[in-house]
């Protein structure tokens, strides 16, 4: 058949990553290159720091990995390694904050710091023990008392404190944008009161789930505090791909996750979009490509398999450290054990991460 001659129109000149069928349909999913272009350089003294989602612990594993220097200002004592340690919080990320799932989560804990007041609502109660609320998972058996759960989140601010002064990048996993929040102070909690410690009572705490403007409102604060401490600092966001476990929204769950990850990557873009010192580093788009055929996540539909990791962070090394980006195509593994009990002292995503949100399955029916 004849060439057609085409007159010039805004997509004649576009290269191939424009086109759904070279880029997605015929494209590699396991080593997708060109859906991610760095827009700053991490430098092998940049000093990271991490946090976010549950998600968030595979990149500062990689980053370690990569010998990349990522800030940890609470390690853990002496004798508690390993597993062990990584169960009491340690490790996971540059601080022993937990999981970080909402933006309002991130922007409360750094004004604690910025901002110092007196806080309320931070120590629930379970069986005669007591646990910081906003980090409920860090200490699973609990402290013999709600003074020495403040004397170590005391602690555990000033090593937050530590980690703003130093970091020269800040790596945000955004998660969920549901949550639950305490009526009276506004605090928002990483799971809701009840499921680790804590009683709930509708009286005292409200069902939250957080629209575009109220994330981008976050993420400004956010920047704007941490810059005045690190005015050179940069960004980079991205979304979790995991799923929900379960929804208060009342709706289905499926559509439930999509509008927190359609909210949250409008956002996160938004965000990149706006300031030359914010990047935003495609994990959702990669696991959730449709030429992957599901393959990214473990049985249980949920959980990233192991060669869905090992594709985010090859394409991550391919615009940050192409000299040790080779292809990552790992078999999947064995899908995860369920979970028994609401009060499982070590959740565990597929990929053995810290996942506090995971607990929530225990509550479906059939599983209690």
């Amino acid at each position: 058949m004849p060439a057609v001659d085409v007159e010039p129109n805004p997509y004649s000149d576009l290269p191939e990553s424009a086109f759904w069928r070279n880029a997605v349909q015929n494209g590699d999913p396991l080593n997708p290159d060109t859906i991610y272009s760095r827009k700053f350089e991490i430098t092998r003294d940049a000093q990271i720091a991490t946090a976010g989602s549950c998600f968030a612990q595979h990149i500062a594993r990689h980053l370690r990995a990569q010998g990349f220097p990522v800030i940890d200002t609470e390690r853990a004592p002496g004798g508690l390694t390993g597993k062990a340690a990584e169960a009491f919080g340690y490790g996971l990320y540059s601080a022993r904050y937990g999981n970080l799932y909402t933006v309002r989560q991130l922007r409360q804990l750094i004004e604690e710091i910025t901002t110092p007041k007196t806080q309320e609502m931070v120590v629930w109660e379970r069986d005669g023990r007591y646990f910081d609320a906003l980090r409920p998972s860090v200490e699973p058996e609990g402290l013999d008392s709600p003074e020495e759960v403040m004397a170590h989140r005391a602690s555990h601010l000033r090593s937050v404190a530590r980690m703003i002064r130093t970091m020269d990048l800040f790596i945000f996993t955004l998660g969920l944008t549901e949550t639950w929040i305490h009526k009276r102070t506004g605090i928002v909690y990483p799971t809701a009161p009840g499921v680790i410690a804590g009683k709930f009572d509708s009286s005292e705490f409200e069902f939250k789930n957080f629209t575009h403007s109220e994330i981008m409102a976050d993420l400004e604060q956010v920047r704007r505090l941490l810059k005045r401490r690190r005015p050179d600092l940069k960004f980079i966001l991205t979304v979790s791909p995991v799923p929900l476990t379960a929804t208060a929204s009342g709706r289905h769950v499926l559509p439930a996750t999509q509008y927190s990850k359609a909210t949250l990557r409008s956002a996160a873009g938004e965000m990149a979009d706006q300031h030359d010192d914010v990047d935003y580093f495609p994990s959702y788009e990669i696991i959730t490509n449709p030429a992957a055929r599901s393959d990214f996540f473990a049985g249980n539909l949920r959980s990233i398999a192991p060669q869905g990791v090992g594709a985010v962070m090859r394409t991550f090394s391919a615009a940050h450290v192409p000299e040790e980006a080779a292809p990552i195509a790992p078999p999947l593994s064995a899908p995860p054990a369920p979970v028994e009990t609401p009060r499982a002292r070590r959740p565990r995503d597929e990929d053995d991460v810290v996942c506090e949100e995971m607990l929530l399955d225990a509550f479906a029916k059939g599983r209690r």
